[in-house]
């Protein structure tokens, strides 16, 4: 199940469960579709994959399985 991380690796912002601008690659890495953009130009830093955007899970779901409050956030 994805953790559904709390955050943009990169510039911190607070990307929630429901976000549209979270972005995702093949391990979770997590980052804004602002900084997937301009700053990585669509290659992860930390495995060199690509992105996607990040599901949704529904609110009804996140009572059971809640996401991430882990926050990652590395200079980029």
């Amino acid at each position: 199940m994805l953790a559904l991380r709390p955050n943009c690796e990169c510039c911190n912002k607070d990307l929630p469960p429901s976000s549209t601008e979270a972005m995702i690659c093949s391990f979770e890495c997590t980052f804004c579709s602002a900084c997937v953009d301009t700053v990585l130009h669509g290659v992860c830093p930390n495995c060199g994959g690509n992105f996607a955007p990040r599901p949704i899970r529904p609110a009804n779901k996140l009572k059971t399985n809640p996401a991430s409050i882990q926050r990652i956030h590395s200079a980029c």
